[in-house]
């Protein structure tokens, strides 16, 4: 990998622009080391010998792919299985019950926003396989989970359903990986196929339209809101509320907060554990 370039204030803030434009991540200023390490098989590649080059193409005509390799190259993926466990057991022990009652004649939809490789989804799907074992005739008119990212290598990864001994151990207990997983001959583990067949994954911006998604009774946008400022936070906060059915519930992460949305969101303390209801 080309490690050798360096990046320059001016080419720095230039870039930072760039990315906020196209994806909303929020460079903060003493990343650029981070720019240069992620980038530098990129740069290698394109024959950039400067970040400015890089930067040139992705304004010129014919960038899309580029620009796509530099987003996936530029988003965190750090995920797990079933995250903080208490969002887990809240859609368990509380929202599912309160769903299956009040929209029993419509069919269950959960948005889990940045999927990264799909462990969040596919955790939602076992939770929801566990819940119907115990509430035979639960959601009989059928569950979708609509798992967007906007980093097209690892929606492929998610897709796949296949996952080393590595990431299957962040998180899954042995009971759920014996229920919902076998494994080959290579060591790799895959989803089983009835929870992978409720999620439907899908390249997604979240900048851009939200209306292309449909209603959602649950979104999931957790620990994805802090790479984003303040203000396009915010923004994304009010697309979602708009996508959620009266009534829906929206889950942060851990370390996120809704300010200044009170006209729109609800909060519920569920100890442990916030969730926001849509007014």
């Amino acid at each position: 990998m080309n490690r050798s370039f360096r990046v320059g204030a001016d080419e720095f803030r230039q870039f930072s622009v760039f990315l906020e434009q196209s994806c909303g991540i929020l460079l903060a200023e003493h990343k650029q080391y981070l720019v240069q390490s992620r980038l530098g098989k990129i740069m290698q590649t394109e024959g950039c010998a400067s970040l400015s080059e890089l930067i040139d193409r992705l304004r010129g005509p014919g960038a899309g792919a580029l620009k796509e390799s530099v987003i996936n190259a530029m988003t965190t993926n750090e995920t797990l299985w079933f995250r903080d466990v208490h969002p887990y057991d809240i859609l368990a022990n509380r929202l599912l019950p309160e769903l299956q009652s009040t929209r029993r004649f419509q069919k269950l939809r959960i948005w889990s926003a940045a999927c990264s490789t799909g462990q969040e989804p596919y955790s939602i799907s076992m939770i929801i396989d566990e819940y119907k074992c115990t509430n035979p005739g639960a959601f009989s008119t059928g569950e979708e989970i609509v798992a967007t990212d906007i980093s097209t290598a690892v929606l492929q990864q998610a897709q796949c359903a296949e996952y080393e001994l590595l990431a299957i151990g962040r998180g899954l207990s042995q009971q759920r990986l014996k229920r919902y997983f076998t494994s080959d001959q290579s060591g790799s583990w895959k989803v089983r196929a009835d929870i992978r067949d409720r999620v439907r994954f899908q390249s997604f911006n979240l900048l851009g339209q939200y209306a292309v998604l449909g209603q959602f009774d649950i979104i999931f946008c957790r620990n994805v809101l802090i790479y984003f400022s303040s203000d396009v936070k915010t923004e994304i906060l009010r697309k979602m509320h708009r996508q959620l059915r009266p009534g829906g519930y929206l889950l942060l992460g851990a370390s996120e907060s809704l300010s200044g949305l009170s006209d729109l969101y609800r909060m519920i303390h569920c100890r442990p554990g916030i969730i926001y209801q849509a007014i």
